[in-house]
């Protein structure tokens, strides 16, 4: 059997020499940045640890931006960021032992959020591997064994040839839906020492789509098409998939209400009629889910923030798009199909017939007005006024990062993200001090851009480092600190459940002048100033911190 490689691209006698004299002085980190250059990375983030050397010395022979953070897990929550607002995998250069256990929570958040993350670690030197406990400095008995249960997939490399096909398979596997954190592992002495192979040229890894199989379209456009009262839920996936447009496109053809998860933020315009926004923590809303006889859920998990806590019982037909195969019908019974949601949206968008439904955009309204009343009810006026005063100063195109804060969780509710992919949380994993150091991935990806952090002082505290970083390379990014003395959505809950308080309450520093230490512009707001300050700092180039004083308090769950 004979093979034609006719079609092959051929080398000119300029590229075959440089093939066969590659330049002196490269070593295995060399290969890692040629790698990630021929994969079409521009911007690498992390941090540099003994162990990792090779991999940062040769950064200087490559034309890769880095972006150094302070913390590994500062720098996994950048990465995060890059990777959700730009789509393209998201290099993290890590050492080994503390700085790659440091980088764990984040990348337990890209999981959950499905964010393209390539985590390169070094290793201890090949000699001290297998578990022998040889004493070398970082040494873990199996390193990648801390993270095999977080990332999506571990690569390991134990000769410099092996780095090149290692990279490929990792940046593949974190582009094939879902979208998520992979680990390569490469040893110290790998890394250092001099190679004489070629400079590694462009490299495919193109991921594989994922498309629905045609039977199950069928049968849900069937479903879709005779349905009394279809609804929508939109996940996460929609935004990750870009396919805004097509889910709007196909709400319209059959006249379903659409609710957005908070992962989901953006994905349908907040004003539109059939808009049931994202009230999904309010028994109006999950009372109206529950009565739709077809309820088709695209790129959601239905976990436990989709589902007001599990309270969520779907009498009707239930249609779940998802890439995530594990998540398939993990919470309820549905027609479950593994796909892209784009690939399932767009053949959906063919399949249905249309239906016309009078009556839905004024269910819709009766129901928010519903929430309306009782979120009124709770005279909770500052809470509402603070976040009026954000969407107000915030541009339409710039992205916002929010970390576990009220603010944020009055947000994930009631703000209006305008457009996709501009709204982004912990959301996934839950984590401490998100915001800023992803709002930093974020403006490194687009520098053009103003964006917008938001922390509680608790959550401030995680990051505090990462000012250093946003003067340092002089990133259009305001951070928006509210300061209520303490963790105070735990205050909350430990007041609620035992009547008082342990471990809520923090000493804190000045923040405006702990900002100025670091050369970073300050200013200290009230709520009916915080619109003109917000609006000023992210209309100025350059990084700036807004610090608001202030006790929000949570809206009433109805799930309890």
């Amino acid at each position: 059997m004979s093979h034609d490689h006719d079609d092959r691209p051929q080398l000119t006698a300029a590229q075959a020499a440089a093939v066969l004299t590659p330049p002196p002085g490269r070593n295995g980190g060399d290969l890692v940045v040629e790698s990630l250059q021929g994969l079409g990375a521009t911007t690498v983030f992390g941090l540099p640890g003994q162990h990792a050397l090779g991999m940062f010395d040769a950064l200087r022979r490559s034309s890769l931006r880095y972006v150094g953070l302070r913390v590994e897990n500062n720098a996994g929550f950048a990465a995060d960021a890059y990777g959700r607002i730009t789509g393209e995998v998201a290099p993290l250069l890590l050492s080994t032992g503390p700085g790659a256990l440091t980088s764990l929570a984040a990348l337990q958040e890209a999981a959950a959020a499905s964010a393209p993350v390539l985590a390169i670690s070094s290793q201890i030197p090949t000699a001290g591997l297998g578990g022998g406990r040889h004493g070398y400095l970082h040494e873990l008995r199996d390193q990648q064994a801390s993270v095999r249960d977080i990332v999506k997939s571990v690569h390991t490399v134990r000769a410099a040839s092996q780095i090149p096909s290692a990279i490929a398979a990792a940046w593949e596997s974190a582009l094939t839906a879902p979208h998520g954190p992979v680990w390569v592992e490469i040893p110290q002495d790998v890394l250092l020492a001099e190679t004489t192979l070629p400079v590694v040229s462009a490299m495919d890894a193109t991921p594989r789509e994922l498309y629905p199989r045609p039977e199950l379209t069928i049968a849900a456009a069937h479903l879709l098409s005779n349905a009394e009262r279809p609804v929508i839920i939109a996940g996460g996936g929609v935004v990750r998939s870009d396919a805004s447009g097509k889910l709007r496109a196909l709400a319209e053809k059959i006249d379903a209400p659409v609710v957005t998860t908070f992962g989901g933020k953006g994905a349908f315009p907040w004003e539109h009629p059939l808009s049931l926004r994202s009230w999904l923590e309010d028994r109006h809303t999950t009372d109206f889910l529950e009565d739709a006889d077809v309820l088709l859920v695209v790129g959601s998990g239905l976990g436990e923030l989709s589902s007001n806590y599990h309270t969520f019982r779907p009498r009707g037909r239930v249609i779940q798009i998802e890439a995530d195969a594990g998540k398939l019908e993990s919470n309820h019974p549905a027609l479950g199909i593994h796909s892209d949601a784009r690939e399932a949206l767009a053949e959906l968008l063919e399949a249905v017939e249309p239906r016309e439904d009078a009556g839905a955009a004024e269910r819709v309204r009766t129901v928010l007005e519903k929430v309306r009343v009782r979120i009124d009810a709770q005279e909770l006026t500052l809470e509402q006024q603070v976040l009026d005063a954000v969407r107000q100063a915030l541009p339409d195109a710039s992205p916002s990062f929010w970390d576990m804060t009220i603010l944020a969780y009055w947000a994930w509710s009631a703000f209006d993200a305008r457009r996709p992919n501009t709204m982004h949380s912990a959301q996934g994993a839950g984590g401490l001090g998100y915001g800023f150091p992803a709002a930093i991935g974020a403006a490194s990806a687009d520098p053009t851009t103003p964006v917008l952090a938001v922390s509680g002082d608790g959550g401030a505290m995680y990051s505090i480092a990462e000012l250093a970083t946003v003067r340092q390379y002089d990133l259009p990014l305001t951070w928006l600190i509210v300061d209520d003395g303490g963790y105070g959505i735990l205050r909350e809950y430990m007041t609620g459940a035992f009547g008082e308080t342990t471990g809520t309450e923090l000493s804190r520093p000045d923040f405006v002048a702990l900002a100025e230490s670091f050369g970073v512009h300050a200013v200290r707001t009230t709520p009916e100033s915080l619109a003109a300050d917000l609006g000023k700092a992210l209309a100025e180039p350059g990084p700036s911190v807004v610090v608001l004083p202030a006790l929000l308090r949570m809206f009433e769950p109805t799930h309890l």
